[in-house]
């Protein structure tokens, strides 16, 4: 499964790779298409308008999303020549954090792709002073733990975090009510005026079952929980190599 923490860069990339589809046969202005603001974990109806701005009729067979959180598309399955189109789906802002760019694709009933690429911002209330950590060259029931910063985006609200069920599993966390200074993100220290915590996160053990078990790098992600941010999706990301 595609890590959320990489989303930003890989739906970027598949938005690139849409532009480069058919000509520009259903225009939808603005391009990229707004969608506004979301907070992170809402789920929203977008509604996108555009036309059909060529003299053939168009029969689209389906439309999909590139990227995460796009499901249930309504579409007609006809576009009149100089017609207008309105594609209507829903979208799910869980994991997803700062611009995001996602792409909608119309296919044809000739199987041409149509893209639509949107513009959006989604809002996080929790801010990871670090999101990627390395277990290094790890052997079945190792112990590992690592440590780092966690505050609210708006600097006021100290964040509060537990394991979610499944990251409940193989980890387990210790926090400690801190003040940070977070002028520098690199360099966060104790001592400032934004209220944070000091989140230890620690392992006994990773598991390595089925899809695992065919390859050798590791790639465990992390999910937290907020009963202040109910809708947030915080997550870290473990990486590292099996030992034979």
């Amino acid at each position: 499964m595609m890590s959320r923490i990489f989303k930003s860069i890989f739906v970027a990339a598949l938005a690139f790779s849409a532009t480069a589809m058919a000509d520009d046969v259903i225009r939808f202005v603005p391009d990229p298409y707004p969608i506004g603001y979301a907070d992170q974990g809402d789920v929203k109806h977008i509604v996108i308008k555009g036309a059909n701005v060529t003299n053939k009729e168009i029969v689209l067979e389906t439309v999909m999303g590139q990227g995460i959180g796009m499901s249930n598309f309504k579409f007609p399955q006809k576009i009149a020549p100089n017609a207008p189109v309105t594609i209507e789906f829903d979208m799910d802002f869980a994991g997803m954090d700062g611009q995001i760019n996602p792409v909608v694709v119309m296919v044809d009933n000739h199987g041409t792709p149509y893209a639509a690429q949107l513009d959006g911002y989604v809002k996080n209330p929790i801010f990871f002073g670090e999101k990627l950590f390395d277990a290094g060259y790890y052997a079945p029931n190792e112990k590992r733990e690592w440590t780092f910063y966690v505050w609210g985006t708006d600097k006021k609200e100290r964040p509060d975090l537990v394991l979610d069920e499944n990251a409940a599993k193989e980890f387990k966390i210790k926090t400690k009510n801190v003040m940070l200074n977070v002028d520098k993100v690199d360099q966060i220290k104790e001592g400032g005026k934004v209220p944070g915590i000091k989140v230890t996160l620690s392992t006994a053990g990773l598991t390595r079952t089925g899809w695992e078990l065919k390859q050798k790098s590791i790639r465990k992600i992390v999910g937290f929980k907020s009963k202040k941010f109910p809708k947030a999706t915080p997550e870290v990301l473990i990486v590292g190599y099996w030992k034979d």
